[in-house]
């Protein structure tokens, strides 16, 4: 079968007779909080008010779940997208600690919620391998910055590398509390969860303006408008309603590839194909196994494509990601790309998200800039926003999630 270019097989392989709908927007009943974005970030951020007991309404311009998040590598990472070193360089030791360990408790909690909710998403623990690149000393001392700032992080020898990920490397981290899923699936899960709990959800419902003054924000679409005391945009990327916030990020794309089954025998010779796998190079790859016969390669990533170049760019980054998947697995040679895609996100200075106010637009809660390979910035989020909400933010989620960081 040729390969599917522009295609997320999570929501190609999802059966179309199930594919949730949501109503578009109608009328003007006020809302307490108001979520533009309809992705993951949106749909765990509406399911964690509502079960908070707070009325909340969510706005997604399209479909649930078929933008970025039905793109995703769906997995649950237990960091960010950053270097502890770097990132304690810029941030100071408290905030990065901070920022590590919220984010390893969070992919804890968003594995524990998929299961407590019961959602039919394929959650499986996937520990995670990161590679040394030939140069030894920077990895070393990111080894020693993170036992010493206490966070886990257990060095694992060429052996156990070989049989765990069945590539080679001489040394390697390895990170145990990760998980992967069906991303599309806990998207359309959260949603349903939100609705159970009397959230109010509507698709093909573009906010077009929303107008703010000291005690109250008004969001417009095309089928009403909605009072609200609180708004909260959980797009990822600025939107042109918030287009003086893009300053602050950098563009990205970035590509992913999944094969065609790999055979039994190549498959053997790969390791256990239980974690994921992330490499040395910058920016890195993160690989992982779907159904056990498949592998996804995440990587290649890119200043934003135009447009215009987007089905050329599909083309030539698939071929490219499956090159340097076959160094890694030189096995696998021969084995053809299922499918070829992108998704896009917003890269900021730190490499870490913002999660919080903005001081130029009052009631408004913003998460912007998640350019890890993961998913789990997006339950973080949620819980963040909650906090910020009912007032138990606490000084440090603004010093290393906030804008002013």
């Amino acid at each position: 079968m040729p390969t599917r270019y522009g295609r997320s097989p999570w929501i190609d392989q999802f059966p179309k007779s199930r594919v949730p709908t949501y109503p578009k927007h109608r009328g003007s009943s006020p809302s307490d909080v108001v979520v533009i974005g309809g992705g993951l970030t949106g749909c765990a951020t509406a399911y964690a008010f509502a079960a908070a007991g707070i009325k909340v309404a969510l706005f997604e311009a399209d479909r649930v779940g078929r933008g970025a998040s039905g793109a995703a590598t769906g997995w649950i990472c237990e960091e960010p997208g950053a270097g502890f070193v770097a990132l304690e360089k810029r941030l100071g030791l408290r905030s990065s600690r901070y920022i590590w360990q919220t984010w390893r408790r969070a992919a804890l909690d968003f594995a524990a919620l998929i299961r407590r909710l019961d959602i039919k998403a394929y959650l499986e623990p996937a520990p995670s391998i990161h590679l040394a690149n030939a140069d030894l000393a920077p990895f070393k001392r990111e080894h020693k910055a993170r036992r010493d700032a206490g966070l886990d992080a257990t060095l694992i020898n060429a052996r156990a590398v070989s049989a765990e990920a069945g590539t080679e490397a001489s040394v390697a981290i390895r990170l145990r509390d990760g998980s992967i899923a069906d991303p599309y699936r806990i998207n359309v899960g959260l949603a349903a969860a939100a609705a159970d709990r009397g959230a109010q959800i509507y698709e093909g419902s573009p906010v077009k303006k929303v107008t703010f003054t000291r005690k109250f924000a008004d969001v417009h679409t095309d089928g009403g408008v909605v009072r609200t005391h609180r708004v909260i945009v959980a797009t990822g990327i600025p939107t042109p309603l918030y287009k003086s916030l893009i300053r602050h990020f950098w563009l990205k794309n970035r590509f992913l590839t999944l094969t065609e089954p790999v055979p039994a025998k190549t498959r053997q010779r790969l390791g256990s194909r239980i974690p994921v796998v992330v490499d040395a190079a910058q920016p890195p790859h993160a690989i992982r196994w779907v159904d056990g016969e498949r592998l996804l390669v995440a990587g290649a990533d890119a200043d934003a494509v135009p447009a215009r170049l987007r089905d050329k760019a599909l083309v030539q980054r698939t071929g490219q990601l499956m090159y340097e998947l076959s160094t890694i697995y030189p096995d696998i040679s021969g084995v053809m790309p299922a499918y070829g895609w992108d998704t896009s996100y917003a890269l900021t200075a730190e490499s870490v998200p913002y999660i919080g106010p903005h001081r130029n637009f009052p009631h408004h809660l913003f998460a912007f800039g998640d350019s890890s390979q993961g998913i789990t910035g997006a339950y973080l989020a949620s819980r963040l926003f909650l906090r910020h909400h009912t007032g138990e933010a606490t000084p440090l989620d603004e010093a290393s999630f906030g804008f002013t960081r």
